[in-house]
């Protein structure tokens, strides 16, 4: 509070070598400074068909709207949960059979014409997600047996003020789904809701990758591939923002000082990625 703000994004190669950068308001979506990255691209680097790669909270349904719009524009990009589930659902076409040989199949549903869906089941990725899980439901029974108890000793008595301290607890870790509770007068029971418990974990390790790149340029494990090059920018977003460079905190109001002091970062950051592959 109190101080002013500035976005930056950073935009590399497949390789994760940076390209460029730009430095937005400090209330500037990511979406937004999405569509102006596409333009900036395509203007300042004179490319013609480009094959831009983001996360779901980037590159989101109203920016594919956006790009459908353009020619030799073309995405990279994963569906979130809800939409995965509707593809498993009712023998809908993602089904745990397509893993059968290998870790990945290619799909295609009428909700997403004219692109191609692979699938990718990662068994650690389930593992992990099923053991973060469990905790999660533990330390949330744990927190409701703290309810629970005064409750039973007479000392919480209100419906109201269970249901509340009850909505807290199952809210604070996004589990609430997870749980049917039962109050009545001071009394406060619950269990799990294993059919939702079942349904969720049948998708543990399963993510599918959305794309408009043809098979063609990319066959379905080169598309897996562009889609987990993410790491790349991630990693030196990361390294300038916090790991080495320390772009923060700007001592800088002017606005051209502020673009210069970015730049600096990222010219740091390249001769970084040069670094990595002399020495590696």
């Amino acid at each position: 509070r109190g101080r002013r703000q500035a976005g930056y994004g950073l935009l590399t190669d497949p390789q994760g070598r940076p390209v460029a950068v730009e430095v937005f308001p400090g209330n500037t979506s990511d979406p937004e400074s999405f569509k102006t990255a596409t333009t900036r691209v395509r203007t300042d680097f004179g490319i013609d068909r480009l094959i831009m790669a983001g996360d779901r909270g980037m590159i989101t349904g109203t920016r594919i709207a956006d790009l459908r719009k353009l020619d030799g524009m073309d995405w990279i990009t994963a569906l979130k949960a809800p939409a995965i589930a509707k593809l498993a659902k009712d023998g809908g076409p993602l089904q745990m059979s397509l893993f059968d040989t290998q870790n990945f199949a290619e799909i295609a549903h009428p909700d997403y014409p004219g692109e191609r869906l692979v699938c990718c089941h990662n068994p650690v990725l389930a593992a992990d997600r099923a053991r973060t899980r469990e905790e999660l439901l533990a330390d949330t029974e744990k927190d409701l047996a703290k309810i629970q108890a005064p409750a039973a000793a007479g000392r919480l008595k209100d419906p109201d003020k269970i249901g509340i301290r009850i909505g807290k607890v199952i809210n604070k870790r996004k589990v609430g789904k997870h749980f049917i509770t039962e109050v009545t007068g001071d009394s406060l029971t619950w269990r799990r809701d294993q059919d939702k418990i079942a349904g969720e974990a049948a998708l543990d390790g399963i993510y599918v990758i959305r794309t408009s790149v043809t098979s063609g340029i990319l066959d379905a494990a080169g598309v897996i591939t562009a889609y987990k090059n993410l790491k790349y920018v991630e990693r030196d977003f990361r390294i300038t923002k916090a790991d080495d460079l320390d772009l923060r905190p700007i001592h800088h109001y002017l606005a051209g000082r502020v673009r210069g002091h970015v730049l600096i970062c990222m010219l740091a950051c390249y001769l970084t990625w040069h670094l990595r592959q002399a020495l590696a």
